[in-house]
């Protein structure tokens, strides 16, 4: 005997409308000083980090998707049910996400995701690093990237560096560490080792939860897609601050890991991150899935 899969949800027209207006206002707001900053063509070292970073504009976000497996009633006539990766229901004027689609087309990336965010969810999360990364980035370069100065001046800064190991596991920071920086780290992160070497203590991993989410496009719950959003914007402030920057004029106060009470409080912070990056891996883990 053959056993019908379980039909997919259907989320009625106000229901789903409702989720789609309720994400579009909270998308808004989440983007809304980038987009004003941007028109008048001023930055923020640590807000804009997120759409200049991951070259994602608002508009990512702004687009409300139900994730797969889930019909949309009632909108066959709507604007989405044209958008690339929709395709009709089960039922009768619905629509839902391609999710066939969307892997036959980009089935390579979504196992590549895939595979880095399940090696993540596997390993112990490491909390030691104390977001050294960032001072390794400027060690013994008279120029860095970020126009605003070092908390503690140049020498000092090198100081810190060369006082503590680097252990940095991930490949997007330790890339643009200066050449007199990347020996001294523990390990050589390498593109092809990122699966290996992903651990999900490391805040930039946290970050690029929303990056992996942008990646699996419409597999991926609108809400999920901005819960992941507000990981990285808040997982930022805490790398900035934590970095040899002075953004006191920015209205940032450093948390100093030159000292064991900077240290702690950036641990706390780092498990907290952690914590709440679990639950959202999972969910995205569950979408490359299918």
């Amino acid at each position: 005997m053959t056993i019908a899969p379980p039909a997919s949800p259907v989320l009625t027209g106000d229901v789903w409308r409702a989720r789609e207006a309720a994400h579009e206002e909270r998308a808004r707001a989440l983007t809304r000083a980038h987009r004003e900053r941007a028109s008048r063509g001023e930055a923020h070292p640590v807000e804009d980090f997120l759409f200049t970073y991951y070259s994602y504009k608002p508009a990512v976000l702004h687009r409300w998707h139900p994730g797969e497996g889930t019909e949309l009633a009632d909108a066959e006539g709507e604007a989405r049910a044209g958008w690339r990766w929709y395709r009709p229901g089960t039922t009768e004027g619905s629509i839902a996400v391609d999710g066939a689609g969307f892997r036959a087309d980009r089935g390579a990336l979504v196992a590549n995701v895939g595979r880095i965010l399940r090696a993540t969810a596997d390993r112990p999360p490491g909390f030691g690093c104390f977001g050294l990364h960032e001072w390794a980035m400027v060690y013994r370069e008279p120029q860095h990237r970020h126009p605003v100065p070092l908390r503690l001046g140049r020498d000092e800064t090198d100081a810190v560096v060369e006082a503590h190991e680097l252990r940095c596991t991930h490949f997007d920071a330790f890339r643009f560490f200066t050449p007199e920086a990347a020996p001294r780290n523990r390990e050589a992160p390498t593109r092809e080792r990122q699966a290996e070497l992903e651990q999900p203590g490391c805040l930039h991993a946290g970050m690029d939860l929303y990056k992996w989410a942008v990646k699996l496009g419409p597999l991926v719950p609108g809400e999920l897609l901005l819960d992941a959003f507000e990981l990285a914007r808040d997982i930022r402030v805490l790398d900035m601050r934590a970095s040899p920057y002075d953004l006191a004029g920015w209205g940032y106060d450093a948390v100093p890991i030159e000292t064991a009470e900077g240290k702690a409080a950036y641990v706390r912070a780092q498990r907290t991150f952690a914590d709440r990056g679990r639950a959202i891996r999972q969910r995205l883990i569950d979408a490359a899935s299918g």
